[in-house]
């Protein structure tokens, strides 16, 4: 099996396409056209795991944080993402990231926090949008079945949990074939009349050439008349954090207590809340998710946990929202079953391990 193939499947889960701007997820190091010899998985890729890969004879470490976040400008070994990227060269180890390509995709980061916290009719937090196309294209009828297998089979007409979703209205489509044409339909210098389908489907944008080359390939005429329109859409599975309710509310204390055995975090920050308050919907985002805040009160969440939340933070909205802040890694260490068991499921032979190198690199006194 080659590395490229554990990336399809990380890619088809978490698409590049998903990440924020700032962002820089996608392979950072290596060659995907080689046979994988085995998977190791963490959030941050440090010289220690890289070494860990190494003796294990993994030659693919798949990591939450990129290693190369910032541009680097000479590898000299000063650095540690400098070491990093000399000792995996050295030693032909590839190094994938799925960031927050991982944070905004369906049954992503916050979606796993939520289904460890055992949180029922989870929602996104803050739906992604700007990722969709529409397609609309012109098929003649006797062919429009074929043609639009082709186009559901590429990627196209999936909206959320439903799949082969189209409009189509017929009509009449009309041309006339100039010289040097080889029209399917027809001859050259004379009208033509046809029963035509105009087919509407949406898609997401990292499936167009897939569905454009379906579309070319699968329709009879030489010229097939389509096009690809962005789409402003909210999506209504993907998007940062989530929010969701426990199945009976529970005292603060308690939430808090069920937070840290469930994330393994020995301490949690949290805003001063009155000691009868109860919590029950629960709004939460793996790693930095501060900017999350308003959201989670808009929807009318009782608490919201995350991490790195700013003092200013609890000053502004701490009256407003139960606040609680839990480490960044524990917030996010879920990544790694994540990537262990997407790789299981599909590769149930092969071998991938958690790294034991991979450890919080913050510690409470």
């Amino acid at each position: 099996m080659l590395i490229k193939e554990i990336i399809h499947h990380l890619q088809e889960l978490a698409p590049i396409a998903r990440q924020e701007e700032y962002d820089n997820s996608g392979l950072q190091v290596g060659r995907v056209e080689v046979e994988c010899s085995g998977a190791l998985v963490c959030v941050d890729v440090t010289p220690a795991v890289v070494n860990e890969a190494i003796e294990l004879g993994c030659n693919l470490i798949i990591s939450h944080h990129p290693l190369l976040f910032k541009p680097l400008r000479r590898i000299t070994g000063a650095t540690q993402p400098e070491q990093c990227v000399m000792m995996a060269l050295s030693a032909d180890v590839a190094i994938y990231s799925a960031h927050t390509c991982l944070d905004n995709a369906p049954n992503g980061v916050s979606w796993k926090m939520a289904d460890m916290l055992g949180l029922n009719d989870v929602k996104v937090l803050q739906p992604q949008s700007g990722r969709m196309l529409k397609l609309s294209a012109y098929i003649p009828t006797e062919k429009l079945n074929a043609v639009c297998d082709a186009l559901f089979a590429a990627g196209a007409g999936r909206m959320g949990r439903y799949e082969q979703c189209m409009y189509r209205m017929q009509g009449i489509g009309s041309w006339m074939a100039m010289p040097g044409a080889n029209p399917s339909v027809g001859v050259v210098g004379q009208v033509m009349n046809e029963s035509e389908n105009h087919v509407e489907m949406v898609l997401p944008i990292w499936r167009r050439a897939a569905v454009e080359e379906a579309l070319l390939a699968a329709h009879p005429y030489e010229e097939p008349a389509y096009e690809f329109v962005a789409m402003a859409n909210n999506e209504p599975y993907a998007g940062s954090g989530a929010v969701g309710m426990l199945s009976e509310p529970i005292s603060v204390a308690e939430f808090v207590m069920k937070v840290k055995d469930t994330f393994g975090s020995s301490v949690a920050r949290c805003s001063q809340m009155a000691s009868e308050a109860m919590v029950q919907k629960v709004a939460l985002c793996g790693g930095s998710g501060s900017f999350l805040i308003p959201d989670a009160i808009k929807a009318g969440a009782d608490v919201y946990l995350s991490s790195d939340t700013k003092y200013h933070d609890f000053v502004d909205y701490g009256k407003r929202i139960l606040l609680v802040d839990i480490g960044h890694y524990e917030s996010e260490q879920c990544t790694k079953s994540i990537f262990y068991h997407l790789i299981r499921e599909i590769f149930p032979n092969f071998a991938v391990r958690y790294s034991q190198q991979d450890v919080n690199p913050i510690k409470y006194m």
